[in-house]
């Protein structure tokens, strides 16, 4: 069993991540909290709740902590994600309510109680981290596991030229994830999936055909780019038609910005080194992310080398396995609509 503490900005990828952990056997959701960055906090919150209980998930606590950025405003993506986050899909109203309870305690709460044993997985701007480090500066020795999806390091920025989404949200914060992390042990540094390899992660049509497949839908789920933009899916499973019309968003996202009719769904691939189900490579790093300059704010730089003399405070994904990837995804994913659809 692996237990999680997720921070998420659910978001189409951030859903299809959650989606992915709750079909795995061996998940246990401690807590899920909610930082703004695709939506805001309170959308990703309810975003969250709903894609749970979706997936067979009810009962888990999710909280927000922050909502803004530490020290610049907050900026949010609905033309990547749409205007609720998860794209064409129109989530069920949850059940279950928003913790009154606050994020960052939460984390620091159940890191005490549990130490060693919990993954945390991080998809989502760093803000949340940040405050927790700040109030509990034990929490890399606390936590077992840490994964972020973030930053972009021999592969240019998906939000500026330089700068991947995540961290440009945040700068400041995952400056000081990463400067809180010098001189730890090894097999305690935070574990980075970035650009270089997360945008290797390309869902296409086929894929999804693959998934509804799995699920044992009644009719072929088709989300094809000769069809209408904004089509909705008229599947008879409800999660295979909701993760549908939330990926067939993303596709038109993907076309419109000359990448194909395709889907880079970096948060599943990070959920998969967090669970220790998707084959991947990692090579310590210091990183150091870029806060003043307008120019180059949210720029993430990784010194592999030693050139600053500075100890690693990262290891950075540089290899993944895309085919076993999406093989592992649409079986486990595909298995847990067939149970709940």
């Amino acid at each position: 069993m692996t237990a999680y503490l997720l921070d998420v900005d659910t978001g189409i990828d951030d859903a299809l991540a959650l989606a992915y952990l709750a079909a795995l056997p061996d998940t246990e959701f401690v807590s899920v909290t909610a930082t703004p960055g695709n939506v805001d906090a309170d959308q990703v919150a309810r975003n969250t709740l709903a894609l749970l209980e979706l997936c067979g998930r009810p009962g888990v606590e999710v909280a927000i902590g922050a909502r803004r950025p530490l020290s610049i405003p907050l900026l949010t993506t609905p033309e990547t994600h749409g205007p609720q986050g998860i794209g064409h899909a129109v989530l069920p109203e949850p059940s279950g309510q928003v913790s009154e309870r606050d994020a960052v305690d939460l984390w620091i709460e159940h890191a005490r109680s549990r130490p060693g044993e919990l993954t945390a997985l991080i998809t989502a701007p760093l803000t949340n981290f940040a405050l927790a480090l700040r109030k509990e500066p034990a929490l890399p020795d606390l936590l077992a596991n840490v994964v972020i999806m973030g930053g972009c390091f021999y592969y240019q920025g998906n939000t500026t030229p330089t700068a991947e989404w995540n961290t440009h949200v945040d700068p400041h914060a995952a400056k000081e994830v990463y400067a809180a992390y010098r001189g730890r042990p090894f097999d305690k540094l935070p574990i980075v999936c970035s650009l270089d390899t997360t945008e290797r992660m390309e869902m296409h049509p086929e894929h999804v055909r693959q998934l509804a497949e799995a699920a044992g839908a009644m009719v072929p789920e088709l989300v094809l780019p000769d069809q209408p933009e904004g089509q909705r899916s008229t599947s008879d499973n409800a999660l295979v038609r909701h993760l549908s019309d939330a990926l067939r968003f993303y596709f038109e996202f993907h076309r419109l910005y000359d990448q194909g009719y395709l889907a880079h769904v970096h948060d599943f691939f990070a959920a998969g080194v967090a669970a220790g189900t998707l084959e991947y490579s990692a090579r310590p790093a210091t990183v150091d992310v870029e806060t003043v300059s307008p120019l180059l704010v949210g720029t993430t730089v990784a010194d592999f080398r030693g050139l600053w003399g500075v100890p690693p405070n990262a290891r950075v994904v540089s290899g993944s396995n895309p085919a076993q990837a999406f093989s592992e995804l649409v079986s486990a994913v595909g298995s847990l609509a067939a149970r709940v659809g």
